[in-house]
């Protein structure tokens, strides 16, 4: 049908001398693209769908509402086909619920456009609602959005595969990435997190496979790399608690050795928020990692392939809403 024509507020934004003001954006052609086999969305797609537009035009946007186009996803990748299409017709504002995954073919679909991007918690784990502060529940995180403002942030980018693939919060290499590469797509629907639990418990068992790492002109052996621009990791945990989507690189943990036993006790620190602390866990910043060898790759949760690859940052990349409290 013909694109809904409404008005979204918000509080203010950083002007170019870096200063916050306050204004009120007109938001004429919005759209919500959503994933019905999203995890939350999966067991009772219609329900949730029906929370998220009566939520959108009555408690977060007051008077002003908000009646975007639904746009559901049938597919993998079809997320960033939409985003792109809706674009091309005029949208300027994409709402996205679902998981992390679908939030990741978005933001592929966006960039490099100003067209601002908001996020709802649909998916398993919602690092990036949970990161900006929006949490788990619906209703609470549109009624968050209406105090989000627009800012430009970087991006990562992985090249290595048949084509380059933006990320909006961590690319992994190693260990987390085979966990990811072996969860099964039916249980992970159904047990949520535990899936990735159980896919990963076996891991412990065997010696984890080494790769080479190249960064700020070292290189060095690990069996795990994460090169995060969140503190989240899985939704309730953290490794990189030092990222920020304000800054311009990544924060890099490399997790080094090959005994399964010593990745039990980084995981138990990792539980624990000390994972930074463990002997064998090296941080770094950088703007750019390579990687070589023979290992999985996972972005933003999603299973990416095998190396050889590369992360980069990407500037100026995206434009996201984000609650005025993040600096």
């Amino acid at each position: 049908g013909a694109v809904a024509r409404a008005r979204f507020r918000f509080f203010g934004r950083w002007n170019s001398r870096g200063r916050y003001t306050q204004e009120i954006a007109n938001y004429q052609q919005p759209v919500l693209i959503y994933n019905p086999a999203a995890g939350k969305i999966r067991r009772a797609p219609a329900r949730i769908l029906q929370r998220t537009t009566d939520a959108l035009k009555s408690a977060a946007l007051k008077s002003l509402g908000i009646a975007p186009t639904l746009l559901a996803t049938d597919a993998a990748g079809h997320a960033t086909e939409l985003t792109r299409d809706a674009v091309a017709r005029g949208a300027d504002l994409v709402l996205v619920l679902g998981g992390d995954g679908t939030i990741n073919e978005a933001a592929n679909g966006l960039i490099p456009s100003r067209v601002p991007l908001a996020v709802l918690p649909g998916g398993t784990a919602n690092v990036l609602c949970n990161e900006l502060g929006l949490g788990n529940r619906i209703e609470r995180a549109v009624e968050r959005l209406g105090t989000c403002i627009e800012r430009r942030i970087a991006v990562g980018r992985v090249c290595g595969g048949s084509e380059p693939r933006y990320f909006l919060m961590m690319g992994g290499v190693g260990l987390d990435a085979t966990i990811v590469a072996n969860v099964n797509p039916l249980w992970k629907a159904k047990a949520g997190k535990l899936a990735y639990w159980a896919a990963g418990f076996p891991q412990f068992f065997r010696s984890v496979t080494q790769f080479q790492v190249r960064v700020n002109g070292e290189q060095c052996q690990c069996g795990f790399a994460l090169a995060s621009r969140v503190r989240n990791y899985g939704g309730d945990m953290q490794i990189a608690g030092g990222a920020s989507l304000l800054s311009n690189d990544f924060e890099v943990v490399l997790f080094h050795g090959s005994n399964p036993l010593r990745y039990s006790a980084y995981m138990t620190a990792v539980l624990l928020r000390q994972a930074q602390s463990m002997p064998g866990v090296r941080t770094v910043r950088a703007q750019r990692i390579e990687f070589s060898g023979d290992a999985h790759v996972q972005f933003d949760g999603e299973y990416g392939g095998r190396l050889p690859a590369s992360f980069e940052i990407v500037p100026d990349a995206l434009t996201l809403l984000m609650p005025s409290t993040c600096r």
